[in-house]
């Protein structure tokens, strides 16, 4: 397989504190899937787990997104932070981590409580937060939520300054 490289080496991202900064601040990931050498594209909001390089999501227990990922588990991704428009020179200042990495699905009632609270804290406010954690989640409630993982095997980073 070959290699490639950012040609203009200035645009790269070189510190990781800064790929998590992009992370931990947006809504969304977009990852590309691939079966039977036909494309699919999807955004999802996401819990991400620093510790473990690894994106968690939930999803219906049926569709094509299941589909393409139950064929071919490798996912390519994005996440992009829009800065703003750079007038008079027909550009866009912004921020994009990059990532390779492969699906799973999650089966232990622990790991998916884990997962689901890191999206409750990325997408909810504080008290909300904890409201939701006062809750009593019951084991049956939580076998029937689908949660994917996605271990991340390398993270890029690119920007265009303003």
């Amino acid at each position: 397989m070959q290699k490639y490289h950012l040609r203009r080496s200035d645009k790269k991202i070189k510190n990781q504190e800064e790929i998590i900064e992009i992370i931990n601040r947006q809504e969304f990931l977009t990852i590309a899937m691939c079966k039977n050498n036909t494309p699919y594209l999807v955004s999802l909001n996401y819990g991400y787990d620093p510790k473990n390089s690894c994106f968690y999501f939930h999803c219906a227990n049926a569709g094509k997104k299941l589909d393409y990922l139950e064929s071919n588990a490798t996912v390519y991704g994005q996440i992009l932070e829009e800065l703003k428009y750079k007038e008079g020179e027909c550009s866009y200042a912004y921020r994009s981590v990059q990532f390779e990495g492969h699906v799973s699905f999650l089966e232990e009632i622990s790991e998916k409580i884990k997962a689901l609270n890191l999206m409750v804290e990325k997408l909810e406010t504080p008290e909300l937060v904890l409201k939701t954690k006062e809750k009593h989640i019951t084991d049956s409630a939580v076998q029937k939520v689908r949660i994917g993982k996605i271990l991340v095997d390398k993270f890029t980073g690119k920007e265009e300054r303003l």
